[in-house]
């Protein structure tokens, strides 16, 4: 007997990790979109699937005390770009917040990206990708790159120096050649701060 379209999807789910996300193309090998999409639908109806943003699927992972988890809004924007093949750079409050620079989770967050530009719906929260020159993506260093979009948010007269200092001690943790590349990208403002942990590498 041929299996469901249903079963196959849910067997597909099952052997990725919990929390992986999926997008109706990743299922087209099973039948064509109209199917894939009612499919979907009938699990998400079911509770064997929820449903993560439009047109974007996981099956939760559970954890004893607080339930069900939702992916982050990182993880959903890294798997947009990733289905896109698109460069995506957090940007603004949302840099701040991973160096420790701000404790505000930003609500709506926003990536610079070369892919499309739009914005992702999920509830109280918004992902925002911003079509970028390819310039402001060229940075290769996942720590300075975020050093790069922090400083730019804060600005050159702003700046502390216990900021400054936060900052240098993520750029020190950098791999040496990612970081002799991305200073070459930054504005020259950013460049003399970015030199100085190298200075003390």
């Amino acid at each position: 007997m041929t299996k469901s379209i249903d079963t196959l999807i849910i067997n597909k789910i099952k052997k990725a990790r919990g929390g992986a996300l999926f997008f109706i193309e990743d299922f087209l090998s099973f039948g064509n979109s109209k199917a894939i999409s009612k499919a979907l639908q009938r699990l998400v109806e079911n509770e064997e699937l929820s449903r993560v943003a439009r047109g974007m699927y996981a099956r939760l992972q559970q954890d004893p005390l607080l339930g069900a988890i939702n992916p982050s809004t990182e993880d959903i924007a890294k798997a947009i770009a990733r289905r896109d093949k698109a460069t995506i750079v957090p940007t603004g409050s949302l840099a701040l917040n991973a160096l420790g620079l701000s404790t505000q989770v930003p609500l709506n967050v926003v990536y610079l990206t070369d892919g499309s530009a739009r914005k992702i719906d999920l509830g109280k929260r918004k992902i925002i990708f911003k079509k970028t020159s390819p310039k402001n993506l060229a940075a290769i260093g996942p720590i300075s790159k975020l050093a790069i979009q922090a400083l730019k948010e804060i600005g050159k007269d702003n700046l502390k120096e216990r900021e400054k200092e936060i900052i240098l001690e993520h750029l020190r943790k950098e791999d040496p050649y990612k970081l002799e590349h991305d200073i070459r990208m930054a504005p020259e403002w950013i460049r003399v701060i970015m030199r100085q942990a190298i200075a003390k590498k």
